[in-house]
């Protein structure tokens, strides 16, 4: 596996200003779409309750800013009560570095910047023969309404409700769990000087298609440029993912 080499990251210093703007942009945002989202959300629950046996609510416990536990709301799109071992040892390796996504990498600028994605190189794990990686969930896995709520990224519409309680953000890295952050090297722990995101820079330049170390280095330049109007661009960037079809499987 290629040796990288990071320059640890500047971060900019708290800004109380930006942080109290962004709080209420984030306050407000969620209740003007609140009228919108409720009936969307109430058709996703019945659809996953007569598709599927199992709660309609997937929550997970995930680290946040300054590494505090919270739990995460999204909606269920696998299988109830799956054996999820094989998804730990994927994601733990995806950690390390011994997989690069879903078959794609990230190309980086000379400063370590995230710039966009190209084919990745064959990895240890999950790789199907040809050079490309794949998570280890089968079609079987996923539920008939799961497959449609991923494509649209709306099974993670109940985040909003985490965003309201304080503990995410609209924008923002998105928060792993503890068996993931267990395996951060520690440049890795500088993505969590912020609030988690529903969407971030890193999901609207290539989602789980590049490394998780092009993910960070992503959530970083993040953490170092954040600004309402980076926040609005990723916001358009993120619609425009998800009406281009272009969203996570």
């Amino acid at each position: 596996m290629e040796l990288v080499i990071v320059n640890r990251p500047r971060v900019f210093p708290f800004r109380r200003e930006y942080e109290i703007a962004k709080r209420m942009m984030d306050v407000v945002l969620c209740l003007v779409l609140l009228p919108v989202l409720l009936p969307i959300m109430f058709i996703c629950a019945l659809a996953i309750k007569l598709d599927s046996q199992g709660p309609v609510l997937f929550i997970q416990e995930r680290i946040g800013k300054g590494g505090r536990p919270f739990r995460m709301y999204k909606f269920r799109t696998m299988q109830h009560k799956l054996d999820n071992s094989s998804h730990q040892a994927f994601m733990k390796a995806y950690v390390n570095g011994q997989v690069e996504g879903d078959g794609v990498e990230s190309r980086k600028n000379g400063n370590g910047r995230c710039l966009s994605i190209r084919p990745a190189v064959s990895a240890p794990f999950g790789n199907n023969g040809n050079g490309r990686v794949y998570k280890p969930i089968t079609v079987s896995q996923v539920t008939r309404v799961g497959r449609v709520l991923r494509k649209t990224s709306l099974d993670e519409l109940p985040q909003i409700f985490n965003v309201l309680k304080g503990e995410m953000s609209l924008v923002g890295p998105r928060p792993n769990v503890s068996w993931e952050v267990e395996e951060y090297r520690s440049w890795h722990h500088e993505r969590l000087e912020v609030l988690p995101g529903i969407t971030g820079l890193a999901q609207v330049r290539g989602r789980s298609a590049i490394s998780f170390d092009s993910l960070v280095r992503c959530d970083i330049e993040y953490v170092e440029e954040q600004s309402l109007m980076l926040d609005l661009k990723i916001l358009w960037w993120t619609l425009v993912t998800v009406f281009r079809g272009t969203a996570a499987e």
